[in-house]
């Protein structure tokens, strides 16, 4: 094995090494994240290591196979997370009771 090769697999190695310590505190997250948000951003992390797990696996195989299968994922993680966020957005929208409301009085003609 040649110097580049060895300093190749060093870094694919500490790639790796980082993404499942970012895993574990993901997890962690996950698990006592205090609100709803919290979990979301989470879950869209979550997909951005899976897709930077993909990415290692593909560059010590060397092989292009899994670029497809990490674009369908990263549009799904952005997709998921817009309709998180949607979904909080409307949730807590502050809504006005209906005795606040300014009443609108017809005249009758």
């Amino acid at each position: 094995m040649s110097a580049p090769e060895s300093v190749d697999q060093v870094l694919l190695t500490a790639a790796v090494v980082v993404i499942i310590v970012a895993g574990a505190a993901l997890l962690t997250r996950i698990w006592r994240g205090p609100s709803m948000l919290d979990r979301a951003i989470s879950l869209d992390v979550c997909a951005a290591l899976i897709i930077a797990g993909l990415g290692a696996k593909s560059a010590m195989a060397r092989d292009a196979f899994y670029f497809p299968i990490m674009l369908v994922l990263a549009f799904l993680g952005f997709t998921g997370s817009v309709g998180i966020a949607r979904f909080i957005a409307i949730r807590d929208r502050p809504r006005k009771a209906v005795r606040d409301r300014p009443r609108t009085e017809e005249k009758p003609e």
